[in-house]
């Protein structure tokens, strides 16, 4: 199955970080090993799998160019991410 990363995924990505890790958040105690894989499980694996993905095209761009695609996947995943935090402080408050 291949996955292909869109802003659409991305937007899912942020939401899913946004509302696991205020639930884990309390769970994690002093153990960093815990905190670790609650960062890799929760927000980095769902983020190189649906935003960066793994198949990364490469397209015939000049040497240093940005990929926009990738940077507005990221800034969708950042702002649903932030947006779902502040929702769910909202929300459990």
């Amino acid at each position: 199955m291949k996955l292909t990363p869109t802003p659409i995924t991305a937007a899912i990505t942020g939401l899913f970080a946004g509302i696991v890790m205020p639930l884990v958040w309390p769970h994690l105690g002093e153990e960093t090993l815990n905190w670790v894989f609650a960062f890799l499980l929760v927000i980095a694996l769902p983020m190189h799998v649906l935003v960066v993905g793994f198949n990364v095209p490469r397209e015939s761009r000049p040497a240093g160019a940005l990929d926009v695609a990738l940077l507005k996947r990221v800034m969708i995943w950042l702002t649903t991410a932030v947006a779902t935090l502040a929702l769910m402080k909202i929300l459990l408050a």
